[in-house]
């Protein structure tokens, strides 16, 4: 996870499940943290002084709970928020018809239906794109993209249009717009099946989560919240103080397990308790 850009696929999974999301949400950011910080190591590690102390350490069921309703709040899962919320006897954190319009309008984007987005987005909150020239035109980019793939070889008078009317204008006035547009008008002279790896990426579905993630911020921070959910943070300190206290040359074992999973593939809460289940 590079920037806190790092985003859940919770397609095909019951979100009528504390369990089964609890599960998902802790292993898709052990694995990213893994990523970050400790190397993998093939020898089997013996036990270590430090372990000991993390076990000592108890997380508190509420407070695991609150993280996950949280991150299900921020990311704009209504159905899934409202659930466990009921289930963990904690106070929702937002309005349900708020937290939907978020997720329909980052659905929206992620299936490529950029018009609808930002008219959604608009009605949601009218002032956001007039505020952030960066983010509207972020939408209108990946607007052109969408027409670009519809041409598919064929009439490219769409996409020209569109390009001249609704971005020439806002690149005129900005370099860095001028050379998206730019980067992105080339997806128009050069086969999509041969692209280099920099225009082939506009064209993957990662421009699209990209911007998503970016209009779910957004609207966050117009509404007066954060702008990311807090495990994100925690996993970004957590690498950090890793990190941190290596070059430092203390005392650690080659890899910090996070403690979130039994050796039965269970979640524990270091060694404690499961969280509340279903």
């Amino acid at each position: 996870m590079s920037s806190g850009n790092a985003n859940l696929d919770l397609a095909g999974f019951d979100l009528d499940s504390s369990v089964q999301l609890r599960d998902f949400i802790f292993a898709q950011f052990t694995e990213d943290l893994g990523r970050m910080t400790s190397s993998t190591s093939t020898a089997t590690p013996l036990k270590h002084a430090f372990e000991a102390r993390v076990v000592d350490v108890k997380s508190p069921k509420s407070d695991i709970n609150a993280l996950i309703l949280d991150y299900l709040t921020m990311e704009g899962y209504p159905k899934a928020a409202a659930n466990f919320s009921k289930e963990a006897n904690l106070r929702p954190q937002q309005d349900d018809h708020l937290i939907t319009a978020r997720q329909e309008i980052k659905d929206a984007i992620l299936n490529g239906n950029i018009e609808a987005a930002i008219t959604a987005l608009n009605e949601l909150e009218p002032e956001i794109l007039d505020k952030d020239p960066k983010l509207h035109f972020s939408l209108l980019r990946l607007q052109l993209v969408e027409l670009i793939r519809q041409c598919n070889g064929g009439d490219i008078t769409p996409a020209l249009d569109f390009a001249t009317k609704k971005l020439a204008p806002r690149a005129a006035m900005n370099q860095d717009f001028l050379k998206d547009l730019e980067k992105t008008m080339a997806l128009l002279i050069f086969p999509h099946d041969n692209l280099a790896p920099e225009l082939g990426a506009l064209l993957r579905s990662d421009l699209r989560q990209t911007t998503a993630t970016k209009v779910n911020e957004a609207i966050l921070e117009r509404q007066a919240r954060r702008r990311e959910a807090a495990i994100r943070q925690l996993v970004r300190m957590r690498a950090w103080a890793e990190t941190s206290a290596r070059s430092k040359k203390k005392d650690l074992p080659d890899r910090i397990e996070l403690g979130l999973f039994g050796e039965d593939g269970d979640y524990h809460e270091n060694g404690h308790e499961p969280m509340i289940t279903t």
